[in-house]
């Protein structure tokens, strides 16, 4: 994955050494790798990143999206509260960024774009968002089995959470998704799997309900 790091930052214009990127690639992937991760992980960074490349004619500048995906859940912290994890993230990015010598430009660009993620609206026009949204939010169009992995998943990472407030919480959360004019906004994407995604949603909610 490292190549891959080494890759966007070099195409977005980092100035610093090789080496220097290759240590910040690592750092990154270090995070990803936290132990009370079981979602948010380097396999969630890889699947995003994978989606990104496939499509990354979509957006005005792949490298942004790029960087803004190894960025985007850099932070995770299962008990912050609201956008604190992604705004976190967007900070770390903006650091390490402009540290590596990425022009200023698309550092903001890196920032917002992971600062799309808390909310995944992304606004029509916004191809570059669409497609870091659409990536990130991927797992929701899965195969029944692999989105209830995905789901196991995440009740994992938030085992400190007691029941009920949990399936209150997740509940919250599902129905918020729910209620974007669109979950995903790329055509193609949007056309492949937005049935089917909708349906796991509310599958799942079905079975917070018939849980309590």
């Amino acid at each position: 994955m490292i190549g891959g790091w080494l890759a966007a930052t070099a195409g977005a214009g980092a100035t610093a050494p090789e080496v220097t990127l290759a240590v910040a690639g690592q750092s990154l992937l270090d995070r990803w790798a936290e132990p009370h991760r079981h979602y948010h992980d380097t396999a969630h960074l890889a699947a995003v990143l994978a989606i990104v490349d496939r499509h990354a004619a979509a957006a005005p500048d792949p490298d942004a999206v790029r960087l803004a995906a190894w960025c985007h859940d850099a932070v995770y912290d299962p008990a912050a509260a609201g956008d604190a994890n992604e705004r976190a993230s967007a900070a770390l990015a903006g650091h390490l960024l402009a540290r590596l010598g990425v022009p200023v430009r698309v550092v903001a660009e890196v920032r917002r774009l992971v600062l799309l993620t808390a909310g995944h609206a992304a606004a029509p026009g916004d191809t570059g968002g669409a497609l870091l949204c659409d990536a990130d939010l991927s797992i929701l169009a899965a195969e029944p089995a692999a989105y209830d992995r995905y789901a196991a998943a995440i009740r994992r990472e938030y085992a400190h959470v007691p029941p009920e407030a949990y399936r209150t919480g997740r509940a919250a959360v599902l129905r918020r998704l729910l209620d974007l004019p669109a979950l995903y906004r790329l055509p193609d994407l949007h056309a492949a799997w937005e049935g089917a995604a909708r349906d796991n949603i509310e599958r799942e909610l079905a079975t917070l309900a018939g849980s309590g």
